[in-house]
């Protein structure tokens, strides 16, 4: 029996874990529910576990049964703050927390390709971890798990490791995408807050308005990204909170505003971390104003190492067909922390579409939305790929 078709079996199995994970989402680094979820789908495989000390997370660890190296699986499981509005039937029965990313469409997808490999364990040249992590949402749990060891669980360096995500939108049903390379962006939060002095709206000249310094600071970093980076080397600024007193002529105090910022590669991701603190500080004392910066650096750019890439591609396309395989020409806008785990062993992330059957993937709502639809036919999809990866990584032994 082939990989695929095994899991094909498992898919009433992995739906109904995935149903149960929608139905009661879980945010942040504290996932309990979802790790007793997690640690029941997997009892009775032969698995080594470890459960985090500081963060929910479940280490699995499948020795194989012949000697070989290590790779590692990733599949992220937290939830997003979001109230759900898709109708669906197993929706979110959790007021304002929602799967809108599909994280529990990866952890599903994982607990199948633990199922798999175990399955072929007599047969596998060496050993595979499983990494079920929180935590991903802007929280650091991929830090926070290798800060706890899951890149030493197997007792030996790690060959490889490899990610599936899914999109709701923009990818076909079942597609695999990725590209060699930058395949993500870094992300950071800029945080500012610019301290006047308050008055009365009708006599500005008799305080220290604050507003004003905002909003040439929120227009001022556009113009600044234009005329500082390469076009080619791009980089997104969008400040999404913004806000300042409590009337309309009372001149506050303070004036705050956030932003969240993207970039493409590590040279750009350091000198956002210089120039943009700078700039609004600039600003401020310009407008005889103190500012208050924090310019917190997210996750790295994830960066996939070509060779791993053009394997994972090439698995795919021998286990789905080469016109269900996509090279993507760019990269995603989003951010990742397995960028973390990328920086330290070579291997890659993919892009697995999920927009249910029949929906235009051009105006599908994307991940995130409250909206957004995952259909879970991909599961055993995406169990079959990631075990297939493992398998054939650690057949190919350490030249590859």
């Amino acid at each position: 029996m082939s990989v695929l078709e095994r899991a094909r079996e498992l898919q009433p199995d992995l739906v109904r874990l995935r149903r149960s994970l929608h139905r009661e989402p879980e945010l942040g680094l504290r996932l309990p529910r979802t790790q007793e979820k997690v640690l029941a789908a997997l009892d009775g495989l032969p698995l080594d576990i470890t459960l985090g000390r500081e963060l929910s997370s479940v280490t699995a660890v499948l020795r194989g049964g012949r000697p070989g190296g290590a790779v590692l699986l990733r599949g992220d499981m937290d939830a997003l703050p979001v109230d759900e509005l898709t109708g669906v039937e197993y929706a979110s029965e959790v007021p304002g927390r929602m799967h809108g990313c599909g994280h529990d469409l990866h952890t599903a997808g994982l607990v199948g390709a633990a199922t798999l490999l175990a399955d072929r364990r007599e047969s596998l040249q060496g050993d595979v971890v499983f990494m079920f992590q929180p935590g991903e949402e802007g929280h650091n749990g991929a830090g926070a798990m290798i800060d706890e060891g899951v890149l030493d669980a197997a007792g030996k360096p790690l060959d490889a490791a490899f990610a599936l995500h899914v999109s709701a939108n923009r990818l076909p049903g079942g597609w695999v995408a990725s590209r060699p390379g930058t395949v993500m962006t870094a992300s950071d939060v800029l945080r500012v807050t610019v301290r006047g002095e308050g008055g009365h709206g009708s006599a500005p000249h008799h305080a220290k308005d604050p507003v004003p310094a905002v909003c040439e600071m929120v227009t001022a970093l556009q113009n600044w990204v234009t005329r500082t980076f390469d076009i080619f080397d791009p980089v997104v600024v969008t400040v999404g909170r913004l806000h300042a007193g409590t009337q309309q002529n009372v001149i506050p105090d303070t004036a705050e505003f956030q932003a969240t910022v993207r970039s493409y590669s590590e040279a750009s991701h350091e000198r956002l971390a210089q120039g943009l603190p700078r700039l609004v500080r600039g600003i401020a004392a310009a407008h005889g104003l103190e500012a208050e910066v924090e310019y917190e650096m997210l996750y790295p750019v994830t960066v996939n190492e070509p060779v791993a890439t053009e394997f994972a591609l090439e698995t795919a396309r021998e286990l789905f067909g080469a016109g269900e395989v996509w090279h993507a020409p760019q990269p995603a806008s989003g951010s990742e922390d397995f960028s973390l785990v990328l920086n330290k062993v070579p291997g890659a992330m993919l892009m697995v579409g999920a927009a249910p059957e029949g929906v235009d993937v051009e105006k599908a709502p994307q991940n995130h939305s409250p909206r957004a639809v995952f259909d879970d036919w991909v599961l055993h999809r995406q169990s079959a790929l990631l075990a297939e990866l493992a398998e054939r990584r650690l057949a190919a032994g350490t030249c590859a």
